[in-house]
């Protein structure tokens, strides 16, 4: 009888660790679009030079890693060695990559690109995902046209901040009221 008034749930674990894949091949975007990582842009990346995101115009690049994606916006260091295991990038807004002439500017990029790094962990450190993912879409929302934030995928913000793809899109769908 007392087992029938407590009532215990079992939630099964189901693990697929696959140590030689990637959480990314491909996605389909909004529209419908498969995207695969094979772009121009991550061609440049993967050359070993270093490029600077145009801080003149309101672009970035959402760049893929094995198992999270960071944001570089504008005036942020990408390609060369700390972005050589990128597997995927999505340009944002008219993209504009620069090459830096002096030291000092990379120097400097690589400075923003840190920042950009800082802001992103800032919303990480929230302990509620859909708070995360409501607090990187606004941060997006106030740099980027709505219409270009509503067609990136959801898995881009569900790299950015640690949650499961699943919980961006339920955010996203509902517009941060809870669920």
């Amino acid at each position: 009888m007392d087992s029938e008034k407590t009532r215990r749930y079992q939630a099964t674990m189901v693990s697929t660790y696959y140590s030689d894949t990637s959480c990314l091949d491909s996605f389909v975007m909004p529209d419908g679009t498969e995207q695969t990582y094979s772009s121009d842009v991550l061609t440049f990346l993967h050359s070993g030079q270093v490029f600077i995101v145009n801080s003149r115009r309101r672009n970035g690049l959402i760049l893929f890693k094995r198992y999270h994606a960071e944001f570089a916006g504008p005036g942020a260091a990408v390609g060369g060695d700390y972005d050589a295991d990128c597997q995927m990038v999505i340009p944002i807004g008219n993209l504009s990559l620069l090459t830096p002439e002096l030291y000092e500017e990379r120097q400097k990029a690589y400075l923003i690109r840190r920042q950009w790094i800082r802001l992103i962990k800032q919303i990480t450190e929230n302990p509620v995902p859909q708070q995360r993912v409501q607090k990187i879409l606004d941060q997006f929302e106030q740099y980027f046209p709505q219409e270009m934030v509503a067609n990136l995928p959801d898995v881009a913000f569900a790299l950015l901040v640690g949650v499961l793809p699943q919980t961006a899109g339920i955010v996203r769908r509902w517009g941060g009221r809870e669920i």
